[in-house]
């Protein structure tokens, strides 16, 4: 796995591109001047933990035989911003789930997201505290 990063312009927009062409516009966003342009590095890796776990609950559900109709996802990192480095010292994530499957289905392909396969949130773990609630169909389970 390799990513290229280049500067955009004399400020601190950057473009980030991954070996099949994609790429992520990474900005300052607490910056005074001028408008931001992209993602802060610590939103990016909020991004990441939604898109992973995101990939491995439906990856689990399809294993079943179920494809949700929604899927989407709430995460809020608490930081310690007055400290250097400013660590995640918590992640909170709400999945909404919709379609016709189980409450317990759902659960656990999000427990075993966040207890087995997602590796971002499995590198962020030793310093995040990370918790997840599941919404099925509206209700919480």
């Amino acid at each position: 796995m390799q990513v290229s990063l280049e500067r955009i312009n004399e400020d601190y927009l950057f473009e980030v591109t991954n070996q099949n062409g994609m790429s992520v516009r990474l900005d300052n966003r607490s910056k005074t001047t001028g408008e931001v342009q992209g993602v802060s590095p610590m939103e990016l890796l909020l991004m990441g933990v939604a898109g992973c776990s995101s990939i491995d609950i439906v990856a689990i559900l399809n294993k079943q035989k179920i494809n949700p109709k929604v899927l989407k996802m709430e995460v809020q990192g608490h930081r310690h911003e007055d400290e250097v480095p400013a660590l995640f010292y918590q992640i909170d994530i709400t999945i909404y789930l919709e379609g016709d499957f189980s409450a317990e289905k759902a659960k656990r392909a999000a427990q075993l997201s966040f207890d087995k396969y997602c590796s971002v949130s499995k590198t962020l773990e030793p310093t995040a505290q990370i918790n997840h609630k599941v919404i099925l169909n509206g209700k919480e389970i």
